[in-house]
């Protein structure tokens, strides 16, 4: 293969990953040029209104797929936690780099911790996960959308339009802004995305050859997390209308799922963990899945659905 066309979004992270992934094959593949193909989605284009009022992260890959598929280009990256759980037919997302930091951030403009913002700070987060944890560890506080990327968010708080907001702890670190970090969340009292920290690379499924090239890059522990995540998440029918948390690792031998569901007011919030070995990862995730369906996960997600 003389050439791997890489779509990505214009996005200064996504970029980012986008040539991250570039460098690694120029480096396993010198012989293979590789080049990308920046494109502007919906995702990007529709910033007045939140994810969950307009279909979702999903909207951020459909035009890097649409290139795949028409054979515009080779490979998409992705950030995982924006990937829909089902598949889109012709197309895999099988290669996961080594995960990233996969916790949330919280920055704030006086250096404040959650527990120390004052009552009535306006904290901006577009993601309905954020928001349910947000208020139901402080519900004095005022929850406020965000959208925008990272550079954006980052400013809107700068200027004053926020007393904090909550990223992810990667993308900040991808873009050199780790210092900025306030405080992180993390598990058990905060939970992240599932998938969080951790880049996907997608493809045509027939293709084999790029799929062979793709093979150095797979990290088998991100993998197996990845794959244990998206079960909760596909069992419950996650989407961005639901406060949906999952984070999985393995440590010293033994894996753990853990999984949240929550309403966005923060009234309600459901948690289940698992632990066992490595091998038995898919059935740790369905566990975790029956046992926040058994508190009542899915009246809640039914009722969000509507």
């Amino acid at each position: 293969m003389k050439k791997i066309t890489i779509a990505t979004r214009k996005s200064e992270l996504a970029m980012w990953q986008a040539n991250h992934v570039a460098g690694l094959l120029r480096e396993h593949h010198p012989s293979v040029e590789v080049e990308l193909l920046p494109m502007v989605t919906q995702g990007d284009i529709i910033l007045d209104r939140p994810l969950a009022q307009i279909g979702g992260k999903g909207l951020f890959l459909k035009e890097l797929e649409r290139a795949l598929l028409n054979g515009e280009a080779d490979i998409a990256v992705h950030s995982m936690k924006d990937v829909p759980v089902e598949e889109v037919p012709g197309l895999v997302v099988d290669v996961m780099l080594a995960r990233a930091n996969p916790y949330d951030a919280l920055l704030s403009r006086e250096g404040q911790g959650l527990d120390e913002l004052p009552a009535g700070a306006r904290v901006g987060t577009s993601s309905l996960r954020r928001q349910c944890q947000l208020r139901s560890l402080r519900p004095d506080l005022v929850v406020a959308d965000l959208r925008g990327n990272v550079n954006t968010r980052v400013r809107k708080l700068q200027e004053g339009q926020y007393e904090a907001i909550v990223l992810a702890c990667a993308g900040l670190e991808r873009l050199g802004m780790g210092h900025l970090v306030t405080e992180v969340l993390a598990p058990p009292r905060w939970m992240p995305a599932a998938t969080q920290g951790t880049i996907g690379v997608q493809c045509r499924a027939g293709d084999e050859e790029v799929r062979r090239l793709l093979t150095v890059l797979d990290d088998s522990d991100a993998g197996l997390r990845t794959r244990a995540e998206r079960a909760v998440a596909a069992a419950l029918q996650g989407s961005c209308q639901v406060p949906l948390a999952v984070f999985a690792e393995d440590s010293g031998g033994v894996f753990h799922v853990s999984g949240m569901v929550g309403m966005p007011d923060g009234s309600r919030l459901l948690r289940a963990s698992a632990s066992g070995r490595p091998a038995q990862a898919i059935e740790l995730a369905d566990s975790v899945a029956r046992d926040l369906i058994g508190q009542g996960a899915d009246r809640i997600i039914a009722a969000l659905g509507r």
